[in-house]
C-alpha cells in the first residue's frame, strides 16, 4: 500500500518529535513524505499537484502537532483548497472514495489532561472529530489516530521506540469501526 504522509508543522526545525518522525519516514520506500510548510511557504497551494499526489496513494496520514485543539492553519487551508466539490465529494467527486485517512499528532499535554475531567476537558478522539467527519464526508475510511502525548517528557529511548511504532502504524493501522 502506497502511503502519503502530509506533514503540517509550522516550524519543523524546532520540533524534536515531528522532526524525528519525518526523518525516519524518509527512509521508508513505501512512504511519501510531503511537508506543507516547506512546500508552500507562501501559502499558495498548487491544487492540481496536491490532488495528483492524493490520487497516487491509497493511505493518507496527516501529521501535525495539536495546535489550539485543531490543526495548524496551513493544513486547514489545504483542506479547504484541495478537497473540492466535483473532485473529493458531490456529483462526480469520488477521487477520495475508499482511501484510508489517518492522523498522527503530538501533544504537549499528558494523556490524562485529555479526559472529560482533565485539564483540556475533551478526549483526543473528541478533538479530532472534524477530521473524522471530513473523512466520512469524502467517502474515505478513517483510521484510529496515532498520538504521542506529553512530548516534553519523552526520553530519546522512548522517542526511538515511538518512531518505530509510528512507522508500523502507517503500514498496518486497521480502520476504525464505523
Amino acid at each position: 500500500m502506497k502511503s502519503l504522509v502530509i506533514v503540517a508543522h509550522p516550524d519543523l526545525s524546532s520540533s524534536r518529535i515531528n522532526a524525528a518522525w519525518v526523518n525516519a519516514l524518509q527512509h521508508q520506500s513505501n512512504i511519501t513524505v510531503h511537508q506543507l510548510y516547506d512546500f508552500y511557504a507562501d501559502e499558495n497551494i498548487n491544487i492540481q499537484y496536491e490532488q495528483t499526489l492524493l490520487e497516487a496513494h491509497e493511505r493518507i496520514i496527516f501529521q501535525y502537532p495539536l495546535y489550539w485543539y485543531s490543526s495548524p492553519p496551513l493544513l486547514k487551508k489545504w483542506f479547504d483548497s484541495v478537497l473540492q466539490p466535483g473532485w473529493a465529494y458531490g456529483p462526480d467527486g469520488d477521487k477520495m472514495k475508499g482511501k484510508e485517512i489517518g492522523i498522527a499528532i503530538s501533544t504537549y499535554g499528558a494523556a490524562s489532561s485529555y479526559q472529560p475531567d482533565g485539564f483540556n476537558r475533551f478526549t483526543i478522539h473528541e478533538l479530532l472529530r472534524p477530521v473524522e467527519a471530513l473523512t466520512h464526508y469524502i467517502s474515505a475510511t478513517y483510521l484510529p489516530p496515532f498520538v504521542l502525548n506529553d512530548i516534553s517528557n519523552i526520553s530519546d529511548t522512548q522517542l526511538e521506540q515511538n518512531t518505530k511504532e509510528y512507522i508500523n502504524y502507517i503500514s498496518s493501522a486497521i480502520p476504525a469501526a464505523s
